[in-house]
């Protein structure tokens, strides 16, 4: 364990942060299966779950959460879908 008091402090905002992009990213997952679904199958809302997908995938990249690269091909991929 840290004994200095920027250490604790640096473990704390990493536990934060940890838990912040474990819940965006599955968040992410979730979004991306039902969009995917959804085209598959040729549902009405389809458009509106990729939209929906998108917008979490730029999201969660330019928080960091992703690589931006990753974000712009899954993005493509499912516009292609």
């Amino acid at each position: 364990m840290a004994n200095h008091k920027s250490a604790l402090k640096r473990t704390r905002q990493n536990i934060v942060r940890r838990d912040r992009n474990r819940a965006i990213r599955s968040r992410l997952r979730a979004t991306l299966k039902d969009a995917r679904a959804a085209v598959d199958a040729g549902a009405e809302g389809a458009a509106e779950l990729v939209k929906a997908a998108e917008s979490q995938l730029r999201r969660a990249a330019s928080k960091g959460v992703i690589p931006s690269e990753r974000a712009s091909r899954l993005v493509s991929r499912l516009s292609r879908r």
